[in-house]
């Protein structure tokens, strides 16, 4: 009985995890597919199932291409900005943005590196490195860092500002940072070695 109950538990956290990925895959095609679907019964004369997934993909792509243009970036920002000034679009628009590119890795704004920092009234708290900027209160510059840190998953959360010294930098990357978070800390290696910030100063 309990080699049955280890294999049934092991082999429900194993099973559950890939009938909700692919479930989550199959309803996002069947969503694109129905969006595209006049499409597809316009130009071809009959729906083509997975057409859709393939037409939104190749508008991604070559989104993507005019994006990176010097010319193409140009037309999409002033495209952008005209549409900012609708009160409606804006108000879905920004922060829906903000929130994807802070996980771009090759976004400048977006999540620099997991934090550690010593607070004294939480203890260690784990969040992402935002912005390193300088403070001044009347009292001279500080430096001082601001930290992100999820409270529901990674969508919603609260923004520290902590003096530069209190922060540590663990050997996590920002991809396995929201892997933990996403799993409320199980994803955390057994070991993790972290570096203070004078430390990584010195190494760049």
């Amino acid at each position: 009985m309990t080699w049955l109950r280890r294999s049934f538990i092991a082999g429900f956290f194993v099973t559950v995890p890939m009938i909700i990925s692919v479930a989550a895959i199959v309803w996002i095609f069947q969503v694109v597919d129905s969006v595209t679907e006049p499409l597809s019964v316009r130009l071809l004369g009959r729906a083509v199932p997975g057409l859709g997934v393939l037409l939104t993909t190749g508008i991604i792509l070559v989104v993507g291409v005019i994006a990176t243009n010097v010319i193409g970036k140009r037309v999409l920002q002033r495209a952008e900005y005209y549409l900012l000034q609708v009160p409606v679009f804006r108000t879905v628009y920004a922060p829906v943005k903000q929130l994807v590119a802070a996980f771009s890795p090759d976004n400048d704004a977006g999540f620099k590196k997991v934090v550690i920092v010593e607070d004294p009234r939480k203890g260690m708290v784990l969040g992402f490195l935002t912005k390193e900027f300088t403070l001044d209160r009347g009292r001279g510059a500080e430096q001082v860092v601001a930290v992100y840190v999820p409270t529901n998953h990674l969508y919603l959360g609260d923004v520290f500002v902590y003096p530069r010294e209190q922060a540590f930098y663990p050997d996590v990357s920002v991809e396995e940072g929201i892997r933990i978070f996403l799993t409320g800390g199980m994803a955390l290696p057994n070991r993790v070695t972290s570096t203070p910030y004078d430390h990584i100063d010195d190494k760049t």
